[in-house]
């Protein structure tokens, strides 16, 4: 029988999708289950963006440009402007989802054996990515005492290495849903333009910013306009994951012609796809609103539930729809495997994701998961309470 290649073997599962086996089993038996392990929000995608789709009277679904329709990337850079990012059409590749875009940028400034450093706990597909790239991930430890800010800028310095080339932030971040300050940019950059580094700035959750709090871009800072590539997408920010939408976006003409080239080779990206993400610019202030004050509501159950148990700490996020709690378990892939093989609190149950999977660095994360607050109120109420319960009776309890 032929071998499995070995970047086939290096890639990991999905820490957010492993359990669903076990979840598909719990739903046999009959149990509801709170899905809270996934950032698919609930959140009606806005009727301006279904009706583009539904409206479209094309004949022939052709092949798009590779770097976008223009008419898409021309409207994008009206949108970016009014987030004080001044870009062109030209700054601009469309992708396929957020996530080839992170492809693009690994691939195109980074070679094989080539080194990014990035804050932990971080996206878990940024190792499948770099699996995919051939590049190796240099994790800093962010801690859950200080709500997971930026680490000491000692602690880039020292891992920094000959092989360097790049240093990747989300912000806000997936999954602590941290949102890092203009300081704490200003310190990055720094290193950035002392070593002459890449910076890959994730910025997908840009709308999702609470508490007066506001978002600071990597694009806007001054002095490393070529080292800095935004990634970005429309997912989460329209409640449109399955759009598969996203922008690689850099200043640097040099970078940009050779992603053109990865652009080019794949083609173009989805025709209806970027349809619905141009209509979606037009989607009225009104809905933005309405979601942040839903966003704002159900973080504020999800942490004070979490922080009146016995044993627990969870730091308050200010951005993404996302935080990670500290429980009193022994081991998070087995509590939230447990979880759905063997705990019932009225015929109900949740589905969590082990912190174990947004760290490179082993065995940290081991009492930590993540909590995508993304069900109506009633549900997450209804959640925090199988949480609460199923940690009175979990046989791994540590304290």
């Amino acid at each position: 029988m032929p071998q499995i290649s070995q970047k086939g073997c290096q890639m990991p599962a999905s820490p957010i999708r492993k359990l669903v086996p076990f979840a598909e089993e719990a739903k046999k038996r009959g149990m509801k289950i709170y899905h809270l392990n996934i950032g698919q929000p609930d959140i009606e995608t806005p009727e301006n963006v279904i009706q583009a789709i539904k409206n479209t009277n094309i004949k022939v679904v052709e092949y798009s440009h590779s770097a976008g329709i223009l008419s898409y990337r021309q409207k994008l850079c009206e949108y970016y402007k009014s987030c004080k990012i001044n870009i062109t059409p030209d700054d601009i590749i469309v992708t396929t989802g957020g996530s080839e875009a992170i492809l693009f940028a690994m691939q195109v400034c980074l070679n094989p054996g080539d080194e990014v450093i990035i804050p932990e706990p971080f996206y878990a597909n940024y190792i499948g990515f770099a699996v995919n790239s051939g590049v190796h991930i240099k994790p800093i430890y962010s801690s859950i005492e200080t709500g997971f800010a930026l680490p000491p800028i000692s602690e880039f310095e020292k891992a920094i290495t000959p092989r360097t080339k790049a240093i990747m932030i989300c912000n806000p971040s997936n999954p602590t849903g941290y949102l890092y300050s203009l300081e704490e940019l200003e310190l990055l950059k720094k290193v950035v333009k002392k070593h002459d580094l890449y910076l890959f700035s994730d910025e997908v959750y840009r709308e999702f910013c609470y508490d007066g709090k506001v978002h600071h871009s990597a694009m806007n800072l001054k002095g490393i306009e070529d080292n800095v590539i935004l990634l970005d997408s429309v997912s989460k920010r329209y409640s449109a994951c399955g759009v598969r939408i996203g922008a690689f976006i850099t200043k640097n003409k040099e970078v940009m012609k050779v992603a053109m080239k990865f652009a080019q080779a794949r083609l173009s990206p989805p025709t209806f796809g970027q349809i619905a993400a141009e209509a979606a610019i037009d989607t009225p202030k009104s809905y933005f609103d309405k979601v942040m004050k839903e966003y704002i509501a159900r973080r504020d159950i999800v942490v004070e539930s979490i922080n009146k148990i016995p044993g627990c700490f969870c730091p308050n996020p200010s951005g993404a729809f996302y935080a990670v709690a500290r429980l009193p378990i022994d081991d998070s892939d087995k509590f939230c495997q447990w979880l759905l093989e063997s705990f019932n609190y009225e015929g109900q149950t949740v589905m969590l994701a082990p912190a174990t999977g947004f760290y490179s660095t082993p065995f940290l994360g081991k009492n930590e998961v993540r909590i995508s607050y993304v069900l109506n109120l009633e549900s997450l109420k209804s959640s925090m309470k199988c949480i609460e319960e199923a940690l009175k009776v979990y046989p791994g309890r540590t304290k």
